[in-house]
This record gives structure tokens, sequence and C-alpha cells, in this order.
């Protein structure tokens, strides 16, 4: 398979570029938080590695650890000691519809735009990166529920 790594000027590109506009109007318009962006990441993650890893193997190829995993985030922020919230009262929380219309977004403009699952999964990537940073700096269980905070450049 491809590193996944488009060149500047190709449709690829393009099509990445409408899925990221349109995550980040959405997200920003519904304030989404981040513990939402997060779990409809991980959730579509899943299934688009799922499927490469299956394409691959029947291919004979192997596909890069940054498809295959989250990308590494930085320790120095991660508090492994915190209490929280227990994980089935936090998805008793979220806005299951608002989860529902984003991965549907994300599948739709995926599917429609004929988006190849490499890059997808890399454009996701870097969408599950930052909600993970944030993650990981979260205080306390009122953050989780924080509107995603993106980068001006993002």
């Amino acid at each position: 398979m491809s590193d996944g790594m488009p060149s500047v000027s190709s449709p690829s590109t393009e099509k990445m570029l409408f899925l990221q506009e349109n995550m980040v109007h959405f997200v920003n318009q519904m304030s989404m938080p981040v513990i939402e962006v997060s779990l409809v990441l991980s959730k579509y993650l899943k299934k688009l590695v799922d499927v490469l890893e299956e394409r691959a193997q029947k291919e004979g190829e192997e596909l890069s650890n940054e498809i295959l995993n989250p990308w590494p985030i930085n320790s120095d922020s991660v508090d492994s000691a915190r209490p929280g919230m227990p994980l089935q009262r936090l998805l008793e929380i979220v806005d299951v519809d608002r989860m529902d219309i984003l991965d549907t977004m994300i599948r739709t403009i995926i599917n429609g735009s004929e988006l190849p699952f490499v890059d997808a999964v890399l454009a996701l990537r870097r969408w599950e990166h930052l909600a993970r940073s944030q993650l990981a700096k979260a205080s306390g269980t009122g953050q989780l529920f924080s509107p995603i905070i993106l980068p001006a450049d993002f």
C-alpha cells in the first residue's frame, strides 16, 4: 500500500480537505464535547482499519504503524492517577444523536467522495491525536464534556 500521503494537487487531497472542513464546521457549530468526538473517531477508525487490514492481508501487504495505531501523545500531559466517573456513567451522558450525526457525516463524505480509506484514516488519526491529547489533559469529568478545542491552523 502507498504511504497514504497524497500529492498537493491530488483529487484525494481535495477530498480530505472537504472532510476536514465539514468536520471542523460541524464540531464548532455543535460545540461538540471532546469525549463525543473521541468516541465517534474511535468507532469509525476501528471500522476503517479493520477493512484496510483485511485488504492488506489478502494482497500480502503490510500497513504502516501510522495507520494501524493511534499516534503517540505527549506523555507529560497524561495524569493516570486522576479519579473519574465510571465509563458506563459517562456513556449515559453523551449526546448519542449528535454523535450519530457526526458519524453519518464522516461516512457520507468518505463514501460519497470515494476518499481512499488510507487517506481517510490518516485524516481521522489527526483528529484522534488532538482529541486524545485534550482528554489526557482533562483534570475532571467536566472537562471531558467541554467542547473540543481546534487550533487555528487545524
